[in-house]
This record gives structure tokens, sequence and C-alpha cells, in this order.
């Protein structure tokens, strides 16, 4: 429940379902603080009240019952006829119109019902009354885009952080003494050593239930450096180099490598 200071007189409004419903009482309220019931009821007597309420709910309300609605109708303007919120809403099934009871009780209004009360009550009240009903919406509008561009902010600064984690992951890893030390059956896991940190068959046992191997689960960007690793592991053989020595180069060449694709914006548009 919301309030907003109409010419002096305190106006409250609350949301249902994305629709606005403002409190006729407290408009009533404007004209005579002490007759507020008997200024709704006499406004709801009135013929073009009535079919003005019954053209809202045709439009608005599929259960609206327009038997009812046209009875109303044929007695409006007669001076035995009356009328309450609380009746017409309970004859025809109406959702235009609310009767609430309790610390905020009074009846209330869709806002296109209240302005037209507003109108009938007076008409500088409903110009000031639409006025500051928009004044308040504007100021909730900007509130709402600003924690939406917060909200934006915030995942964009998330998204940041978890693909610089999945970066840092996978940049390989400077082998300790004992990797670089242990001979390997193939050169392919000398390769996948220099490159992943481990060999085909450590990776198979840390991953039982994925299919393929360990290089049928790489990135792009590690075949891209891995197919690099094959062409200079080759020159390193030719020039003499011992395997120990080679797994050290070619360690380092797969972290700068993989540190400068996965910053590289051409290897992200081949995604």
């Amino acid at each position: 429940m919301s309030q907003i200071k109409v010419l002096d007189t305190m106006v409250s409004f609350y949301s249902k379902e994305r629709d606005d419903y403002i409190c006729l009482t407290d408009i009533a309220r404007y004209k005579d603080p002490a007759r507020t019931d008997y200024i709704i009821q006499n406004w709801l007597r009135n013929r073009n009240t009535i079919e003005f309420l019954g053209i809202w709910e045709q439009l608005n309300n599929p259960f609206f019952k327009p038997i009812e609605f046209d009875g109303f109708k044929k007695q409006s303007g007669l001076n035995s006829f009356v009328l309450t919120a609380k009746q017409w809403i309970e004859k025809t099934g109406a959702r235009g119109l609310i009767s609430k009871s309790g610390r905020y009780g009074g009846t209330y209004a869709h806002k296109d019902i209240a302005f037209e009360f507003a109108s009938w009550v007076s008409v500088e009240f409903k110009l000031y009354l639409i006025k500051e009903f928009q004044r308040l919406k504007d100021e909730e509008t900007s509130t709402k885009k600003l924690s939406w561009n917060l909200q934006r902010t915030l995942a964009k600064i998330n998204y940041t952080i978890h693909t610089d984690a999945i970066k840092e992951n996978l940049i390989p890893k400077e082998l300790s003494k004992q990797q670089i030390n242990n001979l390997y059956a193939s050169e392919a896991d000398l390769l996948n050593v220099a490159l992943f940190g481990k060999t085909a068959a450590v990776w198979r046992s840390e991953n039982p239930g994925k299919e393929g191997n360990i290089r049928d689960c790489a990135t792009l960007e590690q075949l891209v450096v891995l197919s690099n690793l094959e062409s200079i592991n080759s020159v390193l053989i030719r020039q003499g180099m011992t395997q120990s020595e080679r797994i050290i180069k070619l360690n380092e060449i797969a972290i700068a490598q993989m540190r400068s694709l996965l910053s590289s914006n051409s290897i992200k548009k081949l995604k």
C-alpha cells in the first residue's frame, strides 16, 4: 500500500496483478471528509457512471455478468435507485471496484475508473491526481531501471570472474621436478603432460564415464596449441634435446600460447 499527496489530501493506492487501484474513499474525502460513502454511492447511482463501469468491465473482465449489468442500467436515474460498491461487485462479478475492510479499508477502483471518479468530484483534483500519480510511477520506473542496470553490471562482473576462472584452469601448470624427470612411453604422452599436465592413462582413470580420450575432450585453444607443440617437438628432437629438456621447453610454450589464445578475438569468432 502506497500513498501520494494531492492538494493536501493523502490518497492511498496499491498494485494488484500489474494493475493499480486507487482509493475512492480518499478522493471523496477531498470533497467532504464526513460523507465519503454517500459521495461514492451518489456517483454510482448515476446512469453515465453505470454505463462507464459496464463498458470497462466488458473490456477487461471476461467473467463480468452482462445481464445483471443491464438490470442496474435500467434502474439508474430513478429517484429510488441506490447502489453501493459492494452490491455492484457481488451482483456483476466486477473487478474494476474493490471493497476493502480493515486498516486500509475503503472503496478502491482501477486507476481508469478512479480518474473518472476524481473528475466527477473535482476536475482540478483529477488533474493533480494524474500528475502526482504519474510522477510516482516515473520514479518507480527509474528505480527499477537503476536496479536492472546494477544487476546487469553485477552479472557482467560475475561472468568475467567465471570465464577468468575457466581460463586459469585451461592454462597449463608448470611441471614439477618429478614430472620432468619421468620417462614417458611415447612422444604423444610427452605432449599430453606438457599441455594437460597428465598422461592419457591418468586422464582415463580420472574420467571413467567420458567417451573418447584426453584429446577428444580438449578445447579449441588446446587443440591449436597441441598442433603447434607437435611441430616444435620434432624440431627439438632434431636438435638433440633430451626428453626431460624438451618437456620443460614444451610446457613453457604451451603456457605462453594458451594465455595468448584465450585472450584472442580471432579464436572467439571461430567458436
